[in-house]
């Protein structure tokens, strides 16, 4: 992502605080620190509070690493999605569904800083750029939004939007829940899965230990499965995966690996389908 992305959200310590992790030498016979849990969980908490929104929380907060908040990804996610399912129960039956759509999507924007879209932006555009990885990845950091990303977040815009309104409020509120829970953990299994693609930025800081990825596997697998039924839940879980899947295979493949911009767009394309499939289920 370009300096304001990288910078996460306006929360720089965060980074900070992960690089001086990442250059520390571990102590001898300490375990990893991707696999170890925080000392103080809730504090991991609030770092996934401070990085996946804008929502204020203590300074201190800024100083968790993103390994420490990797866990609660999804159930911030879970959270955002709450919030703008709510507009589009609250604003239904008053705006209808299209304008209610229209308000649940600003509002999944605004609370989370455009993070995710700015993400997709900008893959958007290296994936159209010409050249090798090095130009694709120079085309990425450019703060500048070319014609590939204006379209992919129109794109992504207009299905997310006809999407929503053609679900009622309650099934439109449970697949955003669903949907915003699991995008969080595809991007954990996409960092997982991929090598950074450059020893900077917010690709390189994110680190995601087994311990972490289990935990928030069975966090969005549970929220699937709960608010969206076994078949419909299965369905999601499903299809998040592979898109986990494709998301680590073209970042290897045209990048290198994985950079803060491949992370968004892995969340913002998970978002969209889940919620996509979750509406073919439920109508077929």
């Amino acid at each position: 992502m370009h300096a304001r992305t990288e910078a996460m959200a306006a929360a720089p310590d965060a980074v900070a605080a992960v690089a001086d992790t990442a250059a520390a030498p571990k102590a001898a016979g300490a375990a990893p620190i991707v696999d170890r849990l925080p000392r103080r969980p809730w504090r991991g908490l609030a770092g996934a509070v401070a990085f996946l929104t804008i929502v204020p929380v203590r300074a201190s907060a800024t100083s968790v690493s993103l390994s420490d908040s990797a866990a609660w990804f999804p159930v911030v996610g879970a959270a955002v999605g709450a919030l703008a399912g709510g507009v589009r129960v609250l604003c239904g039956s008053l705006l209808g569904a299209t304008v209610a759509s229209v308000l649940a999507m600003i509002a999944l924007v605004a609370v989370t800083g455009a993070l995710h879209q700015d993400g997709l932006a900008d893959t958007a555009d290296g994936l159209g750029a010409r050249g090798g990885r090095a130009r694709r990845l120079e085309v990425m950091r450019d703060p500048s939004t070319g014609v590939f990303g204006v379209l992919a977040l129109v794109a992504w815009a207009l299905l997310l939007v006809s999407t929503l309104a053609a679900l009622d409020g309650d099934r439109a509120l449970r697949a955003l829940v669903i949907a915003c829970a699991l995008a969080r953990w595809a991007a954990l299994a996409h960092a997982a899965a991929t090598p950074t693609a450059r020893s900077d930025g917010l690709g390189a800081a994110l680190h995601v230990g087994r311990l972490a990825l289990l935990t928030a596997t069975l966090t969005a697998a549970i929220a699937a499965l709960v608010l969206g039924g076994l078949v419909p839940g299965a369905a999601a879980i499903g299809v998040a995966a592979l898109l986990a899947a494709l998301s680590v295979a073209f970042a290897r493949r045209t990048l290198g690996g994985r950079t803060g911009d491949t992370l968004g767009a892995t969340v913002t394309v998970t978002e969209v389908v889940v919620c996509v499939v979750l509406l073919a289920v439920w109508q077929g």
